[in-house]
């Protein structure tokens, strides 16, 4: 089933309500939406992967041995502030708001390398990953809190070569970062990052792209 490219927006472990998982398949030049699952724990995301995807997921893959921010989330934090996006955008591994998060990351980057180990998985970070390629940063700010701005956003991602998106109706936040998610994985599999900080084994084992 190669071809096949996954967004998956993560959550903590204990609100799995808040992860989504949005799966494309090619279509010509395009992505076609295949499904949408809003509410995915750990194993429904690995029903949702299909052999051999590429699999962009949006949470911290590694951290910092020294604590603190990882040199790829100070120079991503760069980018973000110069694009108009605020600093808290790109957080560290281990901040407190983030270190369930980044907990769960490398717990799901570990099962897909066990159980779909013909995977290409890859860490991404949707919202800057929108902010370069254009998407407006007024929207962007305002995607959590403004179902205006997410359908936007659709909109937006459905002129990037996801189709089917702009259907999705009353989209979460999270499922939005979920298609985003994707995007960047599927241009990162075509070798046309908007960003991308390589991969450092066997402390930073995956590439993180936008």
């Amino acid at each position: 089933m190669s071809g096949w490219v996954a967004g998956v927006d993560l959550s903590g472990p204990g609100s799995a309500q808040h992860t989504s998982v949005a799966v494309f398949r090619p279509r010509g030049s395009a992505l076609e939406l295949m499904e949408l699952v809003a509410g995915a724990d750990d194993a429904r995301i690995l029903e949702q992967v299909p052999e051999g995807a590429v699999v962009g997921l949006d949470a911290p893959l590694s951290y910092s041995a020294t604590g603190g921010s990882r040199e790829s989330d100070q120079a991503l934090r760069r980018r973000a502030v110069g694009l108009g996006l605020p600093a808290g955008t790109v957080m560290a591994p281990s901040a407190p708001r983030m270190a369930y998060l980044t907990l769960r990351g490398v717990a799901v980057s570990r099962m897909l390398g066990l159980e779909r180990p013909d995977a290409r998985v890859v860490e991404v970070h949707p919202t800057v990953a929108m902010a370069l390629r254009a998407a407006p940063v007024a929207v962007l700010r305002a995607m959590k809190k403004d179902l205006a701005a997410r359908q936007t956003l659709l909109d937006w991602l459905q002129l990037q070569g996801l189709t089917g998106v702009q259907d999705l109706v009353d989209a979460s936040d999270h499922s939005v970062a979920a298609c985003a998610a994707a995007l960047a994985a599927w241009q990162w599999s075509q070798g046309k990052p908007a960003w991308i900080y390589p991969a450092q084994p066997p402390l930073h084992p995956f590439d993180f792209v936008c």
